[in-house]
């Protein structure tokens, strides 16, 4: 199936960048750290929209963790992404509540993602 640009689905998704990023927060900091998020979260989905998904979880029996996956259209959307001033705020700010923090860049092939002909 085409898109508008005339790519098919299998090849845009071949293009898509995507994120796995753990969190480990220092203990009492997840008030603090969710609201950062709720915050971030606000303004990726307001003036992103090269940001496909934009999923923040707690993890289910790990109170100080968080796993955030992200999808980008493609790179300029991920780079477009990190220049945010919101998103420079957030990890600048997020320093402050993790210890540890564990990046997996993910390259993704195959799966439902989200569409722009709805």
């Amino acid at each position: 199936m085409r898109g508008k640009t005339g790519r098919s689905e299998t090849e845009a998704r071949m293009n898509h960048m995507a994120l796995c990023v753990r969190f480990t927060l220092r203990d009492g900091a997840g008030e603090a750290f969710d609201e950062l998020v709720r915050e971030a979260a606000a303004e990726v989905l307001e003036h992103e929209p090269g940001t496909l998904v934009y999923a923040c979880s707690e993890v289910e029996g790990a109170p100080n963790q968080r796993l955030f996956f992200e999808l980008y259209a493609d790179r300029a959307a991920f780079e477009e992404h990190g220049r945010q001033p919101h998103v420079r705020h957030f990890l600048s700010e997020s320093r402050k509540h993790a210890e540890k923090t564990e990046i997996d860049h993910l390259r993704p092939y195959v799966g439902k993602y989200p569409t722009d002909s709805a």
